[in-house]
């Protein structure tokens, strides 16, 4: 059982398989609480950049659809006339130093997957760096009118003005417990100080309930749609691959998500787990050459240059019930403030 395997145990089974760990979970809780202080105090500084900035993130270590959620979130407000920025880490990537600006043609292996991934579905302006505010501030540099920071929900320098966190249905907080004994950046607390909680669900029933007091509370469906080739850009239903031997691959924070939705589709998988934003390269393939390979988006990013006639990546679509999107997007714009300039709501 690889490190990751097992922390997902760990995590997400029994309280009191994690109880060895519970002493530098409370460590660690506390080191948290002291940095919220600092900020709260402004012994350590908050800064502000000159456009709006709407944070999508997380309270547990990956796999909760994030990105998915942000990259929604930057077409909806796109579609609404807006120039968006999004920003982030970049992790996965090489970039040190000044923020960079991504764009479809990247390289991910130095600007990260998820960034490309951005810069593909765009149009939005991409930019990644260790340092959040000086890259919403390229981003505003390079035209945009608001940024969704993917990721970032703990990087409290960067001022922000509406906060959305994302949880998965069916792992919701695991344990409860915070790092190394749970998977919990922040106590479970932070969710009612949050402006919004978008619940992430896919096929099946959501194993474990969140219920914030406090912020707006939307459910939004992970589905998986067609497959695309990687060489032609031919779509096909995923129907189509049934009784056809199959390999799966997925890099991403819950492989297992990926390869149960496949599974509900009918699909017979030879499943291929990998780390998070692993690395792919022709050499060290998990799979025989020249078989029929379904990968996520985010891993189909690391394969442009040496794909096989083969490969499919399977799009990953985000649904909200239209009440819902309506009232968060209202409820973002007017808090940003770009309501004011007169953009209508529909």
């Amino acid at each position: 059982m690889s490190l990751e395997a097992g922390l997902q145990r760990l995590w997400y089974g029994p309280r009191w398989l994690s109880l060895p760990l519970w002493p530098l979970g409370w460590l660690y809780r506390a080191v948290v609480a002291a940095r919220r202080t600092l900020y709260g105090w402004r012994l350590l500084p908050i800064e502000r950049i000159q456009i709006p900035v709407v944070v999508v993130g997380n309270l547990t270590v990956g796999g909760t659809g994030k990105t998915p959620v942000a990259a929604w979130l930057a077409r909806q407000l796109g579609l609404r006339g807006h120039k968006v920025g999004v920003v982030l880490r970049g992790y996965g990537g090489r970039v040190v130093g000044q923020p960079r600006v991504v764009t479809p043609s990247s390289d991910p292996t130095e600007v990260g997957d998820e960034a490309v991934l951005h810069a593909l579905r765009g149009p939005c302006v991409v930019v990644v760096g260790a340092d959040r505010v000086a890259a919403a501030r390229r981003a505003a540099e390079a035209g945009a009118e608001i940024v969704v920071c993917d990721d970032g929900l703990q990087h409290l320098r960067l001022a922000r003005d509406f906060e959305i966190a994302v949880v998965d249905a069916a792992r919701g907080l695991g344990n409860g417990q915070l790092l190394p004994a749970g998977p919990l950046r922040e106590p479970p607390g932070r969710l009612e100080r949050v402006d919004a909680v978008v619940v992430t669900e896919r096929r099946g029933p959501a194993a474990r309930s969140v219920e914030p007091r406090r912020p707006f509370v939307a459910t939004a469906q992970l589905s998986l749609g067609d497959a695309v080739n990687l060489v032609s850009g031919e779509h096909r239903t995923l129907d189509s691959f049934r009784h056809v031997p199959l390999h799966a691959v997925a890099g991403i924070g819950n492989p297992d998500a990926f390869f149960a939705g496949l599974r509900a589709a009918g699909l017979d998988v030879v499943a291929h787990p990998l780390a998070d934003h692993a690395a792919l390269d022709a050499a060290t393939l998990p799979f025989p050459a020249g078989t029929t390979v379904l990968m996520t988006e985010k891993d189909a990013v690391k394969c442009r240059s040496f794909a096989g006639p083969a490969w499919w990546f399977v799009e990953l679509e985000v649904g909200f019930e239209r009440a819902a999107t309506q009232e968060l997007l209202g409820v973002i714009l007017e808090r940003t403030g770009l309501t004011r300039a007169g953009v209508h709501i529909g």
